[in-house]
C-alpha cells in the first residue's frame, strides 16, 4: 500500500508542470449563497487561467465536501486547490489536512475568504458581493498558481509544563498534568496560592464552603512530587519555542526561610507594627510579618519590608530560627515544553464612577469587600456590620454592572455579577432575617447550571429585584444612611429610597501585570485586555503562539466551574502535546537571501520573537522561533528577505488580477 509519504511525492512531481487548479465554492448554508450568486461564479471561475475544474458545494467543510475535493485531486490530477468558503481563521487546517490526505502538500491549498470579507459585507448587495467574490477567487487563483510545497518542521518537546497563576485555574491546571507524570512549574506572585477563590465564604448556586472545596488542592499541589511551587514569584523573560522554552523566574525574598518555618505564628504576635491586609481587601489589619489567610499555602510567613521597622522582636520569638533579613531576590531558570497562562482577574475599582461615592461614603462597599466581612475569618469574625457605626444594616441596596457593559468603562459583561450579588444577600438574610435586600440590575444573567433556580429562591426569600439603574447616592452626614434614586423600567416610574447600605457588583477586568505578560510571552490581548485565544469557539484555550495555552479568567470573565473545566482542557492539551514528544511548526517562516543581506541587522530589531540571529555572511532564522509574521521582510531595506508562502511574486501576482481591469465574466 502507497504510504502518505509516497503519495506527497507521487504527486508533488508533476508542480514542475503546469498548475492545474481546482476551485471549491462553498454556499455555508446561506452565509455565502444568500448573498453571492455562486452559479454565476463557479462558471466564471471555471474560465480562469490554470483552472481545471470549479464546483459549488452546500458545505465543503463537511466529510461529503471533502471526499469532492479530495476525488478530484485524484481523478484530475489537481496540484493546487483553492477553496472559496469562511475565513482561514476557521478552516485551512481543515483544508490543509483535507488535501494531504489525497497526497497533495498540504500547502498548495489557499482560502479564499468570500464570508466574512465579502457575503457578510454585501448581505443586501448581491450584484456587488458577486463581483467581489470573483476578483477575490481569481487572486486567490493566481496565487496558487505559484505556491510552492513546504515540509512541516518537527521539533522535540520536554515533558515539563510551566503554569503561570496559582488561583483555583492553574492549581487545577497544575494537578491535572502532575496526575499525567509531567513535571510542574507553579508560579504565584503573591506569597500564597489560591487567588481570588480564597478570599470567598460561599460559592453559588450550591452555597458550599470555597475554601472547603480550594484547601485540600491546595494542599495537594503543596506536596506533590511532581510540582514544583514558586510563590512570591514572577516571570521575567522567556526565550525559544514550543516544546523548547527557557524561563527566568524571580523569587523576591520572603525574609524567613522557608525550610525552617513551620507556621506556629510567634513571630507575629510580637510584631509591634499594623498594616491594612491586601487578602482583606484592607478592611483589617495585619503585621509586617504575616500570612495572608489562616489556610495559606504554604503556610510559611513573609515579612513586608516596607512596612517593617527591623526592631528584631521577631527573630527574638521565631523558635526554629527562620528569619534571614539577609535574604535576596533569587532568579532561578527552567526549561519546559508546554506554558498554561492562569493569571485570573483583579476586580473593576469603582471609585472612577463619582456618583456611587465609593471611597467618600463609608457605607458603599464592593462586592469582594462584602466577601471579605462575611467570610468567619473576615475582619468582623463573619458579622454583616456597617462601617460607620458597626450596626447591622437593616436595608440593604445592591447595584449590578458597576464597571461592566458600559461605553464609560468596560463594555463586556462580566458573567458573575449577577449570581455572585444573589449569593451575598442570601447569605446577609441568612445573617439578618429581617434584612430588607433590594438588587438593581440592568439584565438579569442567571446561565449556569442551577442559577435560574438559584434566583427563584432569592426572589421566595424576599429578594427583591428591580430593573433599572441607579442614577445617584446621597449620604445623610448625620445618620451616614444612602438615599438612592433609580428608575424602575418595567414599571416606567421613578424609585427613590433610603439604605443602611450599598454594595457594588463590581464586574472583573484583566489581572494586573497582564499586558507586561504578554511582552514576555509574545502572546497578545483582546481590545477587552483580557488574553486573546487562536479561535473563540474552536481553539479558546490555544495561543497564536504555539505551546502556550490560556485558562480560567485570564481569557475572559467567567466562574468557578468554567475556569475548573478550562483548567483541566488547557491541561489536557497540554498533556497530548508533550505526550507525542514532537511538536510540528508551519513552515511559513521568513529566509534569507546571503547575497543581499548586508548585516545591518534592522530585521533583528524588528522581529518581536527573536528568531534572527547574526552569523558570518549574514543573518539566520531560526526556523522554530519564527511565526511568519512579515515583520523582517517589511523592514529589510535591501530586500534580502522573503516570506516562504508568502512571496513577493505570489502577493503581486494577486494585485495585478484585482486592479487590472479583466471583468468580462463578472455579474451583468
Amino acid at each position: 500500500m502507497e504510504t502518505s509519504k509516497q503519495k506527497t511525492e507521487h504527486f508533488q512531481s508533476n508542480l514542475s508542470e503546469k498548475p492545474k487548479i481546482g476551485v471549491y465554492l462553498c454556499h455555508c448554508g446561506t452565509n455565502i449563497a444568500g448573498s453571492v450568486d455562486v452559479k454565476t461564479a463557479v462558471k466564471c471561475a471555471s474560465s480562469f487561467q490554470n483552472v481545471v475544474t470549479a464546483k459549488e458545494y452546500p458545505y465543503l467543510c463537511s466529510d461529503s465536501g471533502q471526499t469532492l475535493i479530495q476525488k478530484d485531486i485524484k481523478d484530475l490530477k489537481l496540484n493546487r486547490i483553492v477553496v472559496a468558503s469562511c475565513s482561514p481563521t476557521l478552516h485551512e487546517p481543515t483544508f490543509r489536512k483535507c488535501v494531504e490526505d489525497a497526497g497533495l502538500n498540504r500547502y498548495l491549498v489557499t482560502i479564499a475568504n468570500v464570508r466574512e470579507q465579502c457575503s457578510w459585507v454585501h448581505m443586501h448587495q448581491p450584484e456587488k458581493a458577486t463581483e467581489k467574490a470573483l476578483d477575490i477567487i481569481k487572486m486567490a487563483v493566481a496565487r496558487a498558481s505559484l505556491l510552492k510545497p513546504l515540509e512541516t518542521i518537527k521539533v522535540p518537546v520536554k515533558k515539563s509544563c510551566l503554569v503561570i497563576g496559582g488561583g483555583i485555574t492553574g492549581i487545577q491546571a497544575a494537578l491535572d498534568l502532575a496526575e499525567d507524570g509531567f513535571d510542574v512549574y507553579l508560579v504565584e506572585k503573591k506569597p500564597s496560592l489560591g487567588g481570588h477563590m480564597a478570599q470567598l465564604d460561599k460559592t453559588f448556586p450550591t452555597m458550599d464552603c470555597s475554601l472547603c472545596i480550594l484547601s485540600p488542592k491546595m494542599s495537594l499541589i503543596a506536596h506533590h512530587p511532581k510540582i514544583r511551587v514558586f510563590t512570591n514569584s514572577e516571570i521575567e523573560e522567556t526565550s525559544g519555542y514550543v516544546g523548547n522554552f527557557k524561563v527566568k523566574i524571580t523569587q523576591r525574598p520572603r525574609y524567613v526561610i522557608e525550610k525552617l518555618c513551620n507556621g506556629c505564628g510567634d513571630c507575629a504576635k510580637v510584631c509591634p507594627i499594623e498594616a491594612p491586609n491586601e487578602f482583606d481587601e484592607k478592611l483589617g489589619p495585619r503585621k509586617a510579618i504575616y500570612v495572608p489567610f489562616p489556610q495559606a499555602a504554604p503556610l510559611i510567613y513573609t515579612i513586608d519590608n516596607d512596612r517593617c521597622i527591623e526592631c528584631y522582636k521577631c527573630v527574638e520569638a521565631c523558635g526554629p530560627r527562620a528569619i534571614n533579613f539577609a535574604e535576596k531576590p533569587e532568579e532561578v531558570e527552567i526549561e519546559v515544553g508546554t506554558i498554561i497562562v492562569a493569571t485570573g482577574f483583579d476586580t473593576f475599582d469603582p471609585s472612577i464612577i463619582e456618583e456611587y461615592g465609593f471611597g467618600i461614603y463609608d457605607n458603599v462597599l464592593t462586592g469582594i469587600e462584602l466577601e471579605r466581612i462575611i467570610s468567619p475569618s473576615g475582619p468582623t469574625g463573619g458579622k454583616v456590620v456597617r462601617a460607620s457605626d458597626g450596626k447591622p444594616p437593616k436595608r440593604v441596596a445592591f447595584i449590578q454592572c458597576v464597571g461592566s457593559r458600559s461605553e464609560k468603562t468596560n463594555t463586556y459583561c462580566s458573567r458573575v455579577c449577577c449570581m455572585y450579588a444573589t449569593k451575598q444577600a442570601l447569605l446577609i438574610k441568612e445573617k439578618i432575617p429581617d434584612a430588607e435586600i433590594t438588587i438593581f440590575y440592568i439584565d438579569l444573567r442567571a446561565f449556569g447550571k442551577g442559577y435560574e433556580e438559584f434566583y427563584k429562591r432569592a426572589q421566595k426569600e424576599g429578594v427583591r429585584y428591580i430593573k433599572g439603574m441607579v442614577g445617584e447616592i446621597v449620604e445623610d452626614s448625620k445618620s451616614k444612611n444612602l438615599t438612592l434614586r433609580a428608575e424602575d423600567t418595567l414599571l416606567g416610574t421613578l424609585v427613590e429610597g433610603e439604605v443602611d447600605m450599598v454594595v457594588l457588583s463590581v464586574g472583573l477586568i484583566p489581572s494586573t501585570g497582564a499586558r507586561s505578560l504578554c511582552r514576555i510571552l509574545n502572546i497578545s490581548t483582546s481590545p477587552d485586555g483580557f488574553f486573546r485565544e487562536a479561535h473563540p469557539k474552536l481553539r479558546p484555550m490555544d495561543t497564536l503562539v504555539d505551546g502556550i495555552f490560556i485558562a480560567g479568567a485570564a481569557q475572559g470573565p467567567k466562574d468557578i466551574p468554567d475556569s475548573v473545566a478550562q483548567a483541566s482542557g488547557a491541561a489536557q492539551k497540554a498533556s497530548n502535546l508533550m505526550s507525542a514528544g514532537q511538536a510540528m511548526i508551519e513552515p511559513i517562516t521568513a529566509e534569507v537571501d546571503e547575497n543581499l543581506c548586508s548585516q545591518c541587522l534592522v530585521c533583528a530589531a524588528s522581529c518581536p520573537f527573536n528568531a534572527l540571529v547574526v552569523k558570518e555572511k549574514s543573518v539566520e532564522v531560526l526556523e522554530s522561533s519564527c511565526k511568519g509574521c512579515g515583520s523582517c521582510c517589511a523592514a529589510c531595506p535591501s530586500g534580502a528577505i522573503h516570506m516562504k508562502l508568502f512571496s513577493d511574486e505570489q502577493i503581486l501576482a494577486e494585485l495585478n488580477e484585482v486592479l487590472t481591469d479583466q471583468r468580462e465574466c463578472h455579474a451583468e
